[in-house]
């Protein structure tokens, strides 16, 4: 059985990407983490699928994925009662400022309508 104590569990996430390093798709790569005192309790390494024309917007379609994830282990913590203070906000960690930036304030962009249709989310 895996215990946690029961003091500082704040969950956090984090999220990164690679920018086309697959020479054949010219897909990026999406990566997540989530710790919970100490170790990883969800991470996630993952091809995108669409294929993004700057860093900026494989950050982007990065944290989205990570905030389903997110979302998604936000319940499951809830349902489990694992955690007493699971209705406060994750904070989710990326290190594009540009992807950060575009999440607070979404703009319309012909380059980017692949990403705006389908990552929206955050």
């Amino acid at each position: 059985m895996l215990v946690y104590k029961a003091k500082n569990l704040i969950l956090t996430g984090y999220t990164d990407s690679d920018f086309q390093i697959d020479k054949d798709s010219r897909k990026s790569t999406s990566g997540s983490v989530f710790p919970l005192n100490g170790g990883a309790v969800v991470w996630r390494s993952i091809k995108q699928g669409c294929i993004s024309d700057s860093i900026m917007e494989a950050e982007y379609v990065a944290t989205c994925e990570a905030t389903k994830d997110a979302v998604w282990l936000r319940k499951f913590l809830h349902d489990l009662e694992v955690i007493p203070n699971m209705n406060s906000s994750i904070t989710l960690y990326c290190d594009s400022s540009g992807a950060v930036a575009n999440s607070k304030e979404p703009r319309d962009h012909k380059r980017g309508k692949h990403i705006e249709r389908k990552y929206r989310l955050i």
